[in-house]
């Protein structure tokens, strides 16, 4: 089964960016979030009665995502992922009460079972940037968000509650607030972890 690294964080601070950076190596099979893809997004930001179509289509998604990705030969790279999708998304959705109690066990079961078969991510890069930087990223996109800028405190503390169950060697944190358009330090730290980690030794370059 091959590497899986997942780049996680808030809406806004620039997991896609880093990504399409990242992509542009060549050395990396990639995934990403693909919302216009998924009907039940649309559906879910005008009704919140489809909040557990939306997160299962989700959690459903990633899970495969994330095994084509580990049978490349190449490291995989996902934009979130599976359990960002769990232990962020899901749980703020509960947390707002646009799931109820029995709906988020059904999504925690499913992911609890996933990772009876799929294995967590190798590495996981946390990004983050200030909450004003978030804010006016938000405000420019035009693809559907159900999370809102207000809602970053709350998303973060769920990510960080779920980040600290994570080993140091498996976690990298990075600051984006001030980076270049091209995300050259991040670049920069990322392929520097992975060159020097045990966990990603065997990669040839």
């Amino acid at each position: 089964m091959g590497k899986l690294i997942a780049v996680v964080g808030a809406s806004g601070v620039g997991k896609t960016s880093v990504v399409q950076v990242l992509t542009k190596t060549g050395d990396f099979a990639v995934a990403y979030e693909q919302h216009t893809k998924w009907p039940f997004q649309t559906l879910f930001k005008r009704d919140s009665r489809f909040a557990l179509a939306n997160q299962l289509d989700y959690l459903i998604y990633r899970t495969e995502q994330e095994k084509q990705l580990r049978a490349s030969p190449k490291i995989g790279l996902v934009d979130g992922g599976l359990d960002l999708d769990f232990h962020g998304f899901t749980h703020l959705f509960h947390a707002l009460g646009l799931l109820g109690d029995p709906e988020f066990d059904l999504c925690r079961r499913f992911y609890e079972l996933t990772h009876q078969f799929l294995p967590p991510p190798d590495l996981i890069i946390h990004l983050i940037a200030n909450e004003d930087i978030i804010q006016k990223r938000l405000a420019k996109r035009e693809r559907i968000n159900i999370a809102s800028a207000n809602d970053t405190a709350l998303f973060n503390s769920f990510l960080d509650e779920w980040l600290g169950t994570v080993p140091p060697s498996k976690l990298l944190k990075l600051d984006v607030s001030h980076e270049t358009p091209g995300y050259e330090n991040s670049l920069q730290a990322i392929f520097a972890y992975i060159e020097t980690s045990t966990l990603f030794n065997s990669r040839e370059r």
